[in-house]
């Protein structure tokens, strides 16, 4: 049976403000609970509608599984989760710099293929969406227990940074297919709707882009995620 102030406490998290408050952060579903779980974050609490091997958890019933879910259909497990304290110190040859990604499926996404991609650190805008955000954390199906976010002032970090920056634009841009690319660098990708920031836009000297292989004018954009893999796979080719 879960308390009132469990289920409060719970319900809360759905919340960045209480997130934050707290320092947890909440997951749902077998794969993910399992992975992180058996990671180095550490666990607060194991709810469950049936027993799992290998993880310990508070038997509660169907009602209450659905009174703290935040999904529509709930799953028969649910994890909270400590938020980690990033030491600050961002690690590794390439950097993902995100500027102003608000959809946190999108978020969730690219954890996941730097994850794929052995990238141990993204760096987001302040306006970028909360990596702890329980959308987020079933997009990136795990992924968040070995890739760290870090949230900073962008224009700061570029400008004090001595690595090579890239960044995807639309337009006046070399293609990746023709870029020599440094393997010591900071890849730069902004929003679908704006793109990145004016501000950031003149930091960045080496503009880049995945071009386009009809003479049409549409579609007008790729979907950030397709466009991160590509990019990314290029990189590392």
């Amino acid at each position: 049976m879960i308390t009132n102030n469990e289920l409060k406490t719970i319900k809360s998290l759905k919340f960045k403000k209480y997130r934050d408050k707290f320092s947890l952060f909440i997951a749902e579903g077998y794969k993910i609970v399992n992975e992180l779980y058996h990671s180095k974050i550490h666990t607060e609490e194991i709810y469950s509608t049936i027993n799992y091997e290998k993880i310990n958890s508070k038997i509660i019933n169907e009602l209450e599984m659905k009174k703290i879910s935040s999904l529509k259909s709930p799953s028969k497990i649910l994890g909270v989760f400590k938020i980690p304290r990033n030491n600050e110190k961002i690690f590794g040859e390439l950097i993902l710099c995100l500027d102003n990604i608000s959809d946190p499926g999108n978020l969730g996404s690219i954890i996941r293929l730097c994850d794929w991609f052995n990238i141990k650190s993204i760096l987001c805008s302040f306006n970028t969406v909360d990596c702890y955000n329980p959308k987020v954390i079933q997009a990136s199906m795990g992924s968040i227990s070995r890739v760290s976010c870090y949230y900073f002032n962008i224009l700061e970090f570029l400008k004090k940074s001595n690595k090579k920056i890239y960044g995807a634009f639309l337009d006046n841009s070399s293609s990746i297919y023709s870029t020599d690319f440094d393997r010591n660098s900071i890849i730069v990708i902004g929003s679908e709707s704006t793109g990145i920031s004016n501000e950031i836009s003149k930091l960045i000297e080496n503009r880049i882009t995945i071009p386009r292989f009809n003479n049409n004018k549409y579609p007008e954009s790729l979907n950030i995620n397709s466009a991160v893999s590509i990019i990314l796979s290029e990189f590392y080719k």
